[in-house]
């Protein structure tokens, strides 16, 4: 029969294994949660990792209607902020630019 002091080491030494087996699994379990959540981050992104590494980013798609009301209201501010200065219309239009001359004098 074995005597209870030559289990001691070996019961010592189950339990540091064991200790350092839970941790690796902790750890494990840790780095596999952060890269789903930096996978989910990174699809709300429109980007993903290759199969060779390489970084793929894609392009939110906007539709022809969206595009076209962009460009439609810079277009709009545009021509709603333009100045003409040297424009005098022959039919009284545009008479809230007078010329820099009658400004000074006034």
């Amino acid at each position: 029969m074995a005597k209870a002091s030559n289990l001691i080491p070996l019961i010592i030494l189950f339990t540091v294994v064991g200790a350092a087996a839970w941790i690796g699994y902790q750890i494990y379990l840790w780095s596999n949660d952060l890269a789903d959540r930096a996978g989910k981050k990174m699809e709300k992104k429109n980007m993903a990792f290759t199969k060779e590494g390489g970084l793929r980013v894609g392009v939110k798609e906007s539709s022809d209607e969206n595009v076209g009301d962009k460009q439609q209201n810079v277009l709009y501010n545009v021509w709603n902020n333009a100045e003409m200065p040297a424009y005098k219309s022959r039919l009284g239009w545009n008479s809230a630019q007078t010329d820099p001359d009658k400004k000074r004098s006034a």
